[in-house]
């Protein structure tokens, strides 16, 4: 698990394309600190294994399946990367609980400053729309932000300086791909209301997003 909160931009440094996977080496500092064979590092919000490390280094392999649910596919020598480590329970939990498994990805329709913010707008599937909720958690390469507003076809978030300053978001522009991870609590809320089950058991229920909003899940 993660928390949203990067703790630096590491650099790619190589990529060996295998049949149906990658082997990726990345330069980083922060996330170097105590590591160990196995961790787990957010890379673009992905959760991926170190295989190899030293002091200014180490090593992930990407699988078929992650290239297809991520932007990792489009990574490329010298591309930045925000990277962040695993939780630990004395680390705070300063963003939302973040898996590290990508949805999918949406595509950057528009970018617009509004005062000191920077509001982007970013559309995507229905399916992964049907889990944004206003003023909801969403992560964004990593980076965990607060929903503005959802409509049928896109969502938007808004970024205050620090958060540009300290990601790659800074470097995002229209037409550019962001993973996308929904917020693992809602995904299960969602499920819960939906299963075929519960319908057909007409279980009754006042979980709405008025409730989540009066008791602070919102």
């Amino acid at each position: 698990m993660f928390t949203g909160i990067v703790e630096e931009i590491g650099k790619i440094l190589s990529i060996k394309n295998g049949s149906d996977f990658l082997d990726i080496e990345i330069e980083g500092d922060k996330v170097l600190d105590s590591i160990s064979l196995g961790d787990s590092i957010a890379v673009n919000g992905v959760c991926l294994t170190v295989t190899k490390f030293d002091k200014k280094n180490f090593t992930v392999d990407v699988m078929a399946e992650t290239m297809r649910k991520s932007n990792l596919k489009f990574l490329k020598k010298n591309s930045l990367v925000n990277l962040e480590r695993a939780l630990t329970l004395n680390k705070p939990l300063g963003g939302h609980m973040v898996s590290g498994h990508i949805d999918g990805v949406g595509k950057i329709i528009d970018v617009k400053k509004e005062g000191i913010a920077t509001i982007i707008y970013i559309s995507s599937s229905k399916d992964i729309l049907s889990y944004i909720v206003k003023k909801g958690s969403v992560a964004l390469n990593g980076v965990s932000l607060t929903v503005v507003d959802v409509t049928e076809k896109y969502f938007s978030v808004s970024l205050i300086p620090h958060t540009k300053k300290e990601t790659t978001l800074i470097y995002n522009k229209k037409g550019d791909e962001i993973n996308i991870e929904c917020d693992v609590i809602g995904k299960y809320i969602f499920k819960f209301l939906n299963s075929k089950e519960n319908k057909d058991k007409k279980i009754k229920t006042n979980i709405d997003e008025n409730f989540l909003n009066r008791y602070g899940f919102l």
